[in-house]
This record gives C-alpha cells, sequence and structure tokens, in this order.
C-alpha cells in the first residue's frame, strides 16, 4: 500500500492550463517566481517530490490562483 503509482504521485500539477488560461510562458513564471527553469519543468512535468509552501505561494501570487488551481488528487 503506497501512496504512489508506477513511480509517479497521485498529486496533478495543473501548471500548463493555468498558465495557457494567463498568456504566461514557463520561462516568464520563472522569472518572476525566482526558480530555476529546470525546477519549474520538473514540477510542471509532475516529476517533483514535494513543493515548498513559499514556492507554491510565490506561483500563486504569479498566477493569481489558489494552490487548488493549481494541484489536483486522482484516486485509484
Amino acid at each position: 500500500m503506497g501512496d504512489e503509482t508506477e513511480g509517479r504521485t497521485r498529486i496533478v500539477v495543473k501548471l500548463d492550463d493555468l498558465l495557457h488560461a494567463r498568456r504566461m510562458t514557463l520561462t516568464e513564471l520563472a522569472e518572476r517566481v525566482d526558480i530555476t527553469l529546470a525546477n519549474l519543468s520538473i514540477l510542471k512535468t509532475g516529476k517533483a517530490k514535494a513543493i515548498r509552501f513559499s514556492t507554491l505561494e510565490a506561483i500563486c501570487e504569479a498566477l493569481q490562483c489558489q494552490p487548488g488551481d493549481l494541484l489536483g488528487f486522482e484516486p485509484d
């Protein structure tokens, strides 16, 4: 019994949808949030194992969204 399926978490990151809706590139978000493009890409592709609240807060502020707009949960 684990919280990961095939090495991936069931938490989904809906960053692509938010970026598209705000007409913002990943590069622009990386600059606004002061996070490397590589780390933001890891988050976007769902490969991140964790996210700091401070990073989550900065992303939400830059995208004018709530954490629940960015993160979702896929049940079995």
